[in-house]
């Protein structure tokens, strides 16, 4: 949260990849609001997000950033590849695009050109209406944002392209995956920290600081999420974290974080048992690790996601727990923002009924999530990576069962 981590060899093919998007879609103009599409094209890396930013990338020539003008600073210093326009406080980052759209960008003689290659793509359209992309299903395009856009240029068609640049992103570059490696190194060291601090009479606060600290300590940064540190009782309770509570012997422990470098987060997930571990959930823990290794196995370029569901789904069947069922067996994971190290508002897992297509350079968070079925319970999960050689688990973690006495 300090630096532009990405060449401008690398940017520069990013942006040509997403023109070529637009180009396809017959796109004059793409105004981006997702924070982690605008950090994966700029290299904007602040909490700044939390205002409405948007990047609006014309067919050639600089893209423009919008957002707050207090922002400038953090934006002169880290982005390389895009004009700044800032609007005061007393004004919103709506009014400013609205302006920035009907001025046409007279304000630099580098926007001009911009503009005028705009105007002849607009000239040869039967309705002389410019086609403008927009990410409606986005955590920066408010409903105000979006309304005041549409109200106040009338002759415009506007094109949904919520996922346009999310899709690119799932793919991660030698750069990108060299980053996922070292968030990976950093859940480690965050995760044994963890589990070293766990046993009985433990307070959970004391367990979470010390894995905050060795996080932070390994070169990690605030990660998008967590830690999930809780203890086994709570473990119903999605997306909450520590309490105010000491851990007892009999219980696990649930764990589930990511360290997180430049944004890149590699998640892992474990389940510590304090004193002692059930006969039945040590049972379970075999077949998670087994039901694991077949999605690893399953893990090929160009298959289906769907299909590395089955390849889960069809162990835990022949274990004899055909009854339970999950919503998905991973996800792809890398860049994020708080509150979220997904990449965005939606999740992209491996569903049953998913048909995306799974390619090299692909990252995930897989989990073999085996929790309530009735005959014991366990879960492990790992960040994994597909390489030219088959998947490859970024997280070296002990898979389990492990017992804190």
């Amino acid at each position: 949260m300090f630096a532009n981590p990405f060449t401008d060899e690398e940017l520069g093919n990013r942006l040509e990849t997403v023109r070529a998007a637009m180009a396809e879609r017959r796109l004059d103009m793409v105004l981006l609001s997702t924070p982690e599409n605008i950090f994966y094209l700029t290299g904007l890396d602040h909490w700044g997000y939390f205002a409405p930013h948007l990047l609006v990338v014309p067919p050639e020539g600089e893209m423009v950033l919008i957002t707050r003008q207090m922002e400038r600073v953090s934006i002169e210093r880290q982005v390389r590849n895009a004009l700044f326009q800032g609007h005061a406080d007393n004004e919103t980052a709506a009014d400013l695009a609205v302006r920035f759209l009907k001025d046409s960008l007279v304000a630099k003689d580098r926007s001009r050109a911009v503009l005028k290659a705009v105007v002849a793509e607009i000239e040869e359209q039967s309705d002389g209406a410019m086609r403008i992309g927009v990410e409606t299903w986005s955590s920066g395009h408010s409903y105000g944002f979006g309304h005041a856009l549409r109200e106040s240029l009338s002759d415009v068609h506007w094109v949904d392209i919520t996922g346009l640049v999310d899709e690119l992103r799932l793919v991660k570059s030698p750069a990108e995956q060299a980053l996922m490696r070292k968030a990976a190194a950093i859940s480690d060291a965050a995760a044994a920290a963890a589990i070293d601090a766990i046993n009985d009479g433990a307070a959970e606060r004391d367990v979470v600081a010390e894995c905050h600290a060795t996080m932070i300590r390994a070169g990690g940064e605030v990660p998008g999420f967590g830690p999930f540190i809780r203890p086994g009782p709570r473990l119903g309770e999605e997306h909450a974290t520590w309490g105010n509570d000491t851990y007892r012997a009999g219980e696990p422990v649930f764990i589930e974080l990511s360290g997180c470098v430049s944004r890149y987060h590699a998640p892992l997930g474990r389940l510590v048992h304090v004193g002692s571990i059930r006969e039945e959930d040590a049972r379970m823990a075999e077949v998670a690790g087994q039901a694991f290794d077949a999605v690893l196995g399953a893990l090929r370029h160009g298959t289906r996601a769907c299909d590395v569901y089955a390849a889960w789904q069809a162990v835990v069947d022949e274990a004899g727990l055909a009854h339970h069922r999950r919503h998905h067996c991973g996800y792809c994971v890398g860049i994020g923002f708080p509150p979220s190290w997904t990449g965005g508002n939606r999740v992209t897992g491996l569903r049953h009924d998913s048909d995306l297509e799974i390619h090299e350079g692909m990252t995930f968070h897989i989990l073999s999530w085996l929790m309530g079925t009735g005959k014991g319970d366990f879960f492990v999960s790992n960040a994994v990576l597909l390489g030219p050689g088959g998947a490859e688990v970024l997280t070296k973690t002990p898979l389990g069962p492990t017992v804190k006495e």
